[in-house]
This record gives structure tokens, C-alpha cells and sequence, in this order.
């Protein structure tokens, strides 16, 4: 892949004959399309296809929060991308055929700003889950009372995601969140996340760990 600086190319998007034009991240990219191959796969591709296969589908649903919380992660590389190939790196476990996602290894949002100190998740009433934490924020960090905080929750057995974006401000301390009335009895797999206000800054997605639904 190459980067336009000008030239009869420079606005292309899309494809023309064997190049593809696009823009990532305001820059004007080429690339030549991928030539087909009669083959047979290798182990190794067999793998990597079987990884991508696991992965992009199940990250797919977020991708609203995900265009937040990967944008300034790598600048050539659009948020989706980025978090794809974060995850398809540290967040699969096993080996091919049989691999799995590492949910304790799965990363969300990736960025500067001030976790939620001591997170805590517990569950004191039927399809909610109730977490708590505290305000501070490290002198060397970023954040601020008015950063929102972010909760995705997923469970595995109905292959099914909750997410609450703008769940609460930091400085709020606690926040119940309702989950559908069908997944109590439910395991599921739970992070949270803070956003800056103006939706520029992000911590680092935090796994809470899985915990049952009452």
C-alpha cells in the first residue's frame, strides 16, 4: 500500500481495473487488488482465516464504540482495523481448529485517559448488574469529573452484547445497568471504558471479569 501525495489518482475511491484508492484517516491510499489463486490453502492461511473468521464477526457489533475507542491508536490504520488486528494478536487462545477468544485479553478501547479507579461489578437484583468505583485520577493521568463511563457487557450463550456508553459520569460514582429480562441465570463477560466529554480522549477498555446474571 502506498500513500498519494497527487497526481491523476489522487481522489481515487474505489476500484479501477487492479488499483484501489481510498482514504484512511485524511490520507489518500493505493493498492493494487490481491491476485486470485488456485492453490490450496496452507496450514498457516488456514489458521489466520479461521482466527479472522472468529474474531471479526464477533467484534462487528461494536463497531460504533470501537470508531471511539481505537481512533488514535495506530494513524494508518482505520479504528476497525486497528482493533482487529490488536485482538487477532492477544485475544485468541488455542490452536487451529479449535480456537477460542480470550475475553480477559480483549481490548475495546485503547487510549490515555484515567480508568475507573477500583471498578467493581456486582449483582444485587434480577437482570442488573451494579458497578461502582472511584473518582480519583492520577496525577500523571488525564481525566476528569465529567468523563462518561462506558460498560459492554456480552454473553456468550445467547451470542448477544448490552452496551451502555453514556452510562454515567465519573465524578457519579455507580451506575445500575439493565440487562434484557432473559439472561438472568446468564455468565457474562463484562468491560468498562471512560470517555473525555468531547469524545476525544479514551482509557483503555478494563475486563471486569465474568460474573452470573441474577
Amino acid at each position: 500500500m502506498g500513500f498519494l501525495l497527487g497526481g491523476p489518482y489522487y481522489h481515487l475511491q474505489g476500484r479501477t481495473g487492479n488499483n484501489v484508492g481510498r482514504v484512511v484517516k485524511g490520507k489518500n491510499t493505493f493498492a493494487m487488488r490481491p491476485a486470485k489463486s488456485n492453490k490450496p490453502l496452507s496450514l498457516l492461511q488456514l489458521a489466520v482465516t479461521a482466527r479472522m473468521s472468529l474474531m471479526a464477526p464477533w467484534l462487528s457489533e461494536l463497531s460504533p464504540f470501537i470508531k471511539v475507542g481505537f481512533e488514535d491508536y495506530d494513524q494508518e490504520m482505520t479504528p476497525w482495523n486497528a482493533a482487529l488486528k490488536y485482538n487477532l494478536q492477544h485475544a485468541i487462545t488455542g490452536s487451529y481448529p479449535n480456537f477460542t477468544i480470550d475475553y480477559a485479553n480483549v481490548l475495546l478501547s485503547r487510549g490515555k485517559l484515567a480508568k475507573g479507579k477500583s471498578m467493581a461489578v456486582a449483582t444485587t437484583e434480577d437482570a442488573q448488574l451494579d458497578f461502582s468505583w472511584l473518582a480519583t485520577v492520577p496525577t500523571l493521568q488525564l481525566g476528569g469529573a465529567t468523563d462518561k463511563a462506558a460498560f459492554i457487557v456480552y454473553n456468550p450463550s445467547k451470542q448477544a452484547w448490552e452496551v451502555s456508553i453514556d452510562a454515567a459520569v465519573r465524578s457519579g460514582l455507580s451506575y445500575d445497568m439493565m440487562l434484557p429480562a432473559d439472561w438472568s441465570g446468564d455468565n457474562v463477560h463484562v468491560w468498562s471504558a471512560f470517555v473525555s466529554v468531547n469524545k476525544r480522549e479514551v482509557s483503555t477498555s478494563e475486563y471486569l471479569g465474568a460474573t452470573a446474571v441474577q
